[in-house]
């Protein structure tokens, strides 16, 4: 049996998943699993452990190797379980030499194969020519982070912040355009700190325009979720003329009320949300904007919420994602005098249900409107402002034109123009 991967967490680690099974059956490693964790939350922990148990009861005969960010800053309690047989450090899940032993049977001394983090200073550029079943492809440009918000376990299992040269990530690009894909996502851990650690010191802003230059035939350009804060002037201009670069963007934006972005540490204020979002509309009025947020953060009262709910309405933001606050052993917040936890459930579904009511109004606007859909896979695509939308009678990576006729739990339904027609 072939290397099988399953994957939790972020963009990024989908597209590390894909290098990592290539890069182990390059090394000669078969009929394994391989489990790339995330370890934003608790809940993250425990879901990636479950799914290791299950994957041991499922596949008694099978190797079961544990990396990504949990494995990473949890080592040995992934070590300890006795389904896994193998831990793998974040620095070095995407080398084939890190499967070698795994592969050919040589005995280690210790299961846990994990080095430190922070000592990295460089992320690879790994060529793939796409992604398993998908009709976009994801494309690392980034990894780490230089930040330290006080919720936050992550720069402890990805390391400090590194970029990808330019170079690499447009020949990576076009490859995949080549093999296909009508749309790109760039994706890492905080992509908007892109750039300053190459020669030159370009950024994301610059990049992008790099990628619109340089691959004329990409149709499709998108940004995961970004730090509005750090957007450099080349970003905005990119967006404004350029229409190959959707008009989607996902702010890492986590409260709406400033004293908890202080005691986050976060770098921006809710009023620096509201003029960037302000400044891309006036430059595409089609724009839509997702959100991280957690509610229940330490300290947080009903005031405070209040105002996470008001800048979801006063922003006009349409897909959450939102996560009742988690602590994290070794972080700041964890000490923080906590919120109980029902409270920070029921403000998490509370934002939960107001995404929901945006999002559907955002559904209702389009009906009538002719979409630029890319189909993933056979009836079923995005629009050019992520929505999911439902046609039948076209293949997966296409890109075509459907009039959208209604709206579905889910999204939109549509059909397409020249039947309309």
């Amino acid at each position: 049996m072939s290397v099988e991967t399953l994957t939790f967490g972020c963009r990024l680690n989908a597209y590390e998943s894909e290098v990592m099974k290539a890069e182990a059956e390059k090394a000669g490693l078969t009929d394994a699993i391989i489990i790339n964790t995330c370890a934003v939350t608790g809940e993250a922990v425990r879901q990636a452990k479950q799914a290791i148990r299950k994957a041991r009861r499922d596949n008694p005969e099978r190797r079961i190797i544990v990396t990504g960010c949990a494995a990473q800053t949890e080592a040995r309690s992934f070590g300890d379980m006795a389904e896994v047989d193998l831990v793998i450090g974040n620095a070095d899940k995407m080398k084939a030499a890190s499967y070698e032993p795994m592969a050919f049977g040589v005995p280690l001394n210790d299961k846990v194969q994990v080095n430190d983090i922070m000592s990295v200073r460089e992320t690879a550029s790994h060529l793939i020519e796409g992604m398993d079943g998908r009709a976009r492809a994801f494309v690392q440009v980034q990894n780490g982070c230089d930040h330290r918000c006080t919720f936050c376990i992550i720069p402890y299992g990805r390391g400090p912040s590194r970029s990808v040269p330019m170079g690499a990530v447009v020949e990576q690009i076009k490859t995949l355009v080549g093999n296909g894909f009508g749309e790109i996502v760039l994706t890492g851990v905080d992509i908007t700190s892109f750039g300053p650690d190459l020669p030159g010191t370009p950024t994301l802003g610059k990049l992008v325009q790099s990628i619109l230059r340089h691959v004329p035939d990409l149709p499709r350009l998108r940004i995961s979720s970004i730090d509005s804060i750090e957007a450099d002037e080349a970003l905005h201009e990119a967006i404004a003329s350029d229409r190959r670069l959707m008009p989607h963007l996902h702010l890492s934006l986590q409260s709406g009320d400033d004293m908890i972005l202080k005691r986050m540490k976060r770098r921006h204020l809710r009023g620096d949300t509201l003029e960037f979002v302000a400044k891309v509309r006036a430059a595409r009025p089609e724009m839509v904007f997702g959100a991280d947020l957690i509610a229940g953060f330490p300290t947080e009262t009903d005031e405070m919420f209040e105002n996470s709910l008001k800048i979801v309405e006063e922003a006009q933001l349409t897909y959450l994602h939102v996560f009742p606050y988690s602590p994290r052993n070794g972080t700041p917040a964890a000490r923080m005098p906590q919120v109980d936890r029902k409270v920070a459930k029921h403000r998490a579904a509370q934002l939960r249900a107001l995404g929901d009511s945006q999002f559907a109004k955002l559904c209702e606007s389009r009906v009538g409107m002719i979409e630029s859909v890319l189909v993933e896979r056979d009836g079923l695509g995005r629009t050019e402002q992520f929505v999911p939308l439902a046609v039948p009678g076209f293949s997966q990576g296409q890109i075509v034109p459907v009039r959208v006729t209604d709206v579905s739990p889910t999204g939109l339904i549509g059909e397409s123009v020249r039947t309309a027609a």
